[in-house]
């Protein structure tokens, strides 16, 4: 994709747009999870259509968004908390991208939806996306089960993301059900529900993760290791200050600091917003911001996606890494290691 066409459009790629299949909603609700998860109830009617639609709806609203190509990844909370039968329906997720990138050329990169509670097995499913499918990367969504993505266990994830040159989109999820009781409760249902999701819950539970990967040491054991973080960072770079004092005493080679500019990308998940655009850039560099919508949750008519691109404040080389180059860059060597 060139940085500007023939007509002087300047292409666009959102790397955070999600999709659903009928298969993973009936595993979802054989798991119990429309029960536990208040997330699931954001995907219904108009949302959930457009979420299991791969073919010309999605391209039409898409093409009114301003947007070229679409990078599919699974909604949460995707597959973490299934374990049976994971690595197949992971197969067929995966396999359903494929299919929809043959069908449109030029139009959908995936992002691999993996079978994590069975890590093994996900880091050879990651190995077939990215060499065999074309796969850019992988969207993880938080924890699995009780377990923080930092545990061992998940060791082998992100050692093969890190050998493979794949990205890692970290995607928020509910909190546990006891953070919920004791934080995002006794409002009334429907603000529960948003207080412990979209409206802040989940973007508190996505940027622990991350903070809790980079304590951990996984950059100094995975130095090559790229880790991606919607919603212009999930709270981290608005305390990054804050997380910079945890210098003396998380025993780690490098200043904090340096991780975020090093092995940290955000994108805009839909927040279309020119502050954030440059906060975020202040702290990890030009060259580390990515676009995205978070189709369809965030999408809004009216070229929107297009309007902000145009209004962002970027200019030049920083614009055109904004709208698509700063995602090529860093997907372009993606199984070639």
């Amino acid at each position: 994709m060139s940085a500007i066409n023939n007509n002087g459009h300047l292409p666009l790629i959102g790397i955070e747009e999600h999709f659903l299949t009928e298969e993973v909603l009936h595993i979802w609700e054989e798991a119990g999870l429309f029960a536990t998860d208040p997330s699931t109830a954001h995907n219904a009617g108009i949302i959930g259509e457009r979420l299991l639609d791969l073919a010309q709806g999605r391209l039409d609203l898409m093409d009114e968004a301003g947007v070229d190509v679409q990078v599919l990844s699974l909604t949460t909370p995707a597959l973490h908390e299934i374990s049976t039968a994971s690595v197949d329906i992971a197969r067929r997720c995966n396999d359903a991208i494929a299919e929809a990138m043959v069908r449109q050329p030029g139009r959908f990169q995936g992002l691999a939806t993996l079978p994590v509670a069975n890590p093994e097995a996900a880091a050879l499913e990651l190995d077939r996306c990215i060499k065999t499918l074309g796969f850019k990367g992988t969207m993880l969504s938080g924890r699995v089960g009780t377990r923080n993505l930092d545990h061992s266990d998940f060791w082998p994830i992100f050692h093969s993301a890190a050998r493979l040159g794949a990205p890692v989109l970290l995607h928020p999820r509910t909190p546990p059900v006891a953070v919920r009781e004791a934080y995002y409760n006794d409002l009334n249902p429907a603000l529960n529900v948003a207080m412990a999701t979209y409206g802040l819950g989940w973007h508190y539970d996505a940027g622990l993760q991350f903070v809790r990967l980079l304590v951990s040491g996984i950059f100094d054991r995975l130095p090559e290791l790229q880790i991606i973080l919607g919603h212009w960072g999930e709270m981290v770079l608005f305390y990054a200050e804050r997380f910079s004092a945890m210098d003396r005493v998380a025993g780690l080679k490098r200043p904090v600091a340096d991780y975020l500019r090093h092995n940290l990308y955000v994108t805009a998940s839909g927040m279309f917003s020119a502050n954030y655009l440059h906060q975020a850039a202040s702290i990890v560099g030009n060259e580390r911001l990515l676009f995205s919508t978070d189709y369809p949750y965030q999408y809004r008519p009216g070229h929107d996606a297009r309007r902000f691109l145009n209004n962002c404040g970027l200019e030049g080389e920083a614009l055109t890494g904004f709208a698509h180059a700063n995602w090529q860059r860093l997907t372009q060597h993606c199984g070639s290691r």
